[in-house]
């Protein structure tokens, strides 16, 4: 495991910067005990600074993962969220979308919400920003981006899409082998 590079970091935090804003700094600045980002095999995992000193005491073929995997960096130096960063992102989330019952499953299988799922959404929510997915009963699903502002969402069709599919929490059976 590694310290990500200046490059890396600025990547992460952008990509961050899209589902939780400002509250980067809550995921850095803890109160309990100090965490940070490490990279290990293209994977970026977020772990405590007490974990970082155990994990190094393993040898880097033996080392499966230590912490949180927060998603991967693509051979194009892109970053991609992991659905096994979603605890992280619906505790910080600025902008949340709460899907009825009848469009749980729907999600759960990989579509994108459309505007006859939306239950609830939060004020002010602005075209292609990151969201996480919330049940009606506040257990995050997922997470994904914004089609439409939530001015423009109220003069839509039942049927016309209004959140964009990124990650959801039936990625843990669909792709298992993949996650870690």
């Amino acid at each position: 495991m590694r310290p990500l590079t200046n490059e890396e970091t600025t990547t992460l935090f952008e990509k961050l910067a899209k589902y939780i804003g400002s509250n980067i700094k809550h995921l850095i600045d803890r109160s309990d005990e100090t965490y940070c980002f490490r990279l290990h095999k293209d994977r970026v995992y977020y772990l405590s600074e007490k974990m970082v000193r155990v994990a190094s005491s393993i040898g880097r073929d033996q080392l499966g993962s230590a912490g949180v995997c927060f998603g991967k960096f693509t051979k194009t130096g892109k970053f991609t969220l992991h659905v096994t960063a979603l605890d992280y992102l619906a505790q910080y989330a600025k902008h949340k979308i709460w899907i009825k019952p009848n469009g749980e499953m729907t999600y759960l299988y990989g579509n994108n919400v459309v505007k006859a799922h939306l239950g609830r959404i939060t004020d002010d929510t602005p075209e292609h920003t990151g969201v996480v997915i919330f049940s009606m009963t506040d257990m995050p699903l997922g997470f994904g981006v914004t089609a439409r502002s939530t001015a423009e969402m109220k003069k839509l069709q039942p049927t016309d899409i209004i959140v964009f599919h990124q990650a959801d929490v039936g990625e843990y059976l669909r792709s298992e082998d993949t996650l870690l």
